[in-house]
């Protein structure tokens, strides 16, 4: 199961093949009859494609953090939320249909003849997926209907149940399925749902709690079953164009080889050549050319056809540490920056961005940055496009990170799968839960020293981050470096408490207002959307504040 394709379009498939006594008596072929279906493997595992297809990545949510802006309302929740103009008309994931499609699966799954332990694990999988889509809910909404089966007319107006029992359902699943789920697939079954995934869910999940002893130890359990994070030892003739001499004080051919495989290894991860790589835990698939999402588009900039719908912010560009020192970077002042944008050499500018850590360069397109293998032609160099294109970049950057060059180089959509937990997220959640659970020790550092080694960067020094404090703030640093456009900032700058500190008013490179932005402490929950109050005939609550 490489690929993961639509359900109805394989019933329909399947109607195609069947035979009919009479021509006026046969099904339609766009829908089954469920007691038509349920029958054997082949079905099921037809229906667990559905359940499969309802896996989403949560790039845009990451637009609701001080790392990212979301310019486009229409396209996300987060542009309101970040903005802090929310009420109870915003619609920010309230959504049981998926859960639905899944408890479907497990409402109807028992009736097939099939092997006992095959369809075991079938359950496993789709018990999983139903985790992944609460989660998230949870985490917004805080109560919210624990909805288990297929509900009738009759039973649809469920009450919202506690923010704990929600939890406490969840945990005890994901620990559940990863006893019945395998550490790895054949070839034939690459893609599909693993212990790992179960574990490293789990971890996340204690993680948010702030559970640190549990956070810990399960992500210790999938350090231990062998991923790895993913790593080049070349480079292609296109990249090998890149001039990063320009920006990097290289002090031999060794250390710029060194940059330059870190910078390829980091954003090597996400791109269609390498899926399926040592790292990735769970990714949401995508089929070649006939199935693709429009990721590059939301992030490149107009001259290239992209949207900028999410762009990096200046926030963001200032916590990228020192490429020599992997000590921080102390940025220069709004007001500088401007006025070196404005001249018309570059060069002071530029000053700002040298000598950064290699995911910088892998992550954030600024005024001079080369990308030859992005575009047919080659030559591609970022320029900030400052005129009257409403698909222009708000605030002086786009982003680099998850664009797949191969695909805008062939001038297509991305078909690159999505992932949606890998192994740096796991070795992070390791090393947060330690450190706030008994502070700095060995194997912390390890599991910090394999992100910064990854990417060509010193390992981090001992004796610098000695103490429980400075070390948490490093490693939240790391998280958001990492991390930055995966799904995860939204929450942690709200489980930290934080959000009230960062959320600020963001402002371009020539220090213009890029969006006005407004905390309350509401926005620790988002609002329940009265369009769901209203269908619950007020059976469902709303948060406070609302």
């Amino acid at each position: 199961m490489k690929k993961h394709i639509l359900y109805p379009l394989l019933a329909t498939t399947l109607l195609f093949g069947a035979c009919s006594k009479d021509f006026l008596d046969r099904t339609p072929a766009n829908n089954v009859p469920n007691d038509q279906f349920w029958h054997n493997e082949s079905e099921v595992n037809l229906a667990l494609n559905a359940v499969y297809n309802k896996l989403s990545e949560a790039t845009y949510e990451d637009g609701g953090s001080e790392l990212v802006h979301a310019k486009n309302p229409w396209e996300s929740w987060v542009t309101d939320v970040s903005s802090g103009a929310v009420s109870s008309t915003l619609e920010s994931g309230w959504d049981y249909k998926p859960i639905r499609i899944c408890n479907f699966f497990l409402d109807n799954v028992d009736k097939a003849v099939m092997d006992v332990k095959l369809k075991e694990r079938y359950k496993a999988e789709a018990r999983f997926v139903r985790a992944f889509l609460y989660i998230p809910m949870v985490q917004k909404f805080g109560d919210i209907p624990l909805v288990t089966k297929v509900l009738t007319k009759e039973e649809s107006n469920v009450p919202r149940t506690s923010k704990k029992e929600v939890l406490d359902f969840l945990f005890k699943e994901l620990q559940d399925v990863a006893t019945v789920l395998p550490i790895s697939y054949s070839a034939a079954e690459s893609g599909r749902i693993t212990k790992g995934a179960a574990l490293a869910l789990q971890s996340r999940l204690y993680l948010m709690e702030n559970n640190w002893e549990k956070a810990a130890l399960t992500a210790q359990e999938v350090m231990a079953l062998g991923y790895s994070l993913f790593k080049v030892n070349a480079e292609s003739d296109l990249d090998k164009k890149d001039n990063y001499a320009q920006f990097i004080d290289f002090a031999n051919a060794d250390d710029e080889n060194n940059f330059r495989l870190g910078l390829r290894s980091y954003e090597g991860v996400f791109h269609v050549e390498n899926e399926g790589n040592s790292e990735v835990i769970l990714d949401r698939q995508y089929i070649a050319v006939t199935q693709s999402h429009i990721t590059n588009t939301l992030l490149l900039d107009p001259s290239v056809g992209g949207w900028s719908s999410l762009t990096p912010t200046q926030n963001l560009v200032n916590l990228y540490v020192d490429y020599k020192t992997g000590k921080p970077v102390i940025p220069v002042s709004a007001e500088v920056r401007a006025t070196n944008y404005a001249k018309a050499d570059k060069a002071d500018f530029v000053k700002e961005f040298k000598n950064r850590d290699p995911r910088f360069y892998a992550s954030i397109l600024f005024e001079t940055a080369p990308w030859n293998s992005l575009t047919k032609s080659g030559g591609y160099v970022y320029k900030w496009f400052v005129g009257n294109d409403p698909n222009k970049s708000l605030t002086g950057y786009n982003f680099r990170k998850l664009v797949d060059p191969k695909s805008n180089r062939e001038q297509i959509d991305s078909y690159a799968n999505l992932i949606l937990i890998r192994y740096a997220e796991v070795l992070l959640n390791y090393a947060e839960a330690q450190n706030e659970k008994s502070g700095p020790d060995a194997t912390i550092f390890d599991a910090l020293d394999q992100l910064r080694v990854r990417v060509g960067m010193p390992k981090i020094d001992r004796s610098e981050y000695a103490s429980q404090d400075k070390l948490r703030q490093l490693i939240r640093n790391e998280r958001a470096v990492e991390l930055v456009l995966e799904g995860l900032r939204f929450y942690d700058i709200r489980r930290w408490k934080t959000a009230p500190d960062v959320m600020k008013n963001i402002y371009n490179i020539t220090n213009g207002l890029a969006q006005e932005r407004v905390w309350n402490d509401r926005l620790y929950l988002m609002p329940v959307p009265q369009s769901q109050i209203d269908l619950s005939y007020g059976v469902l609550k709303q948060n406070s504040g609302y």
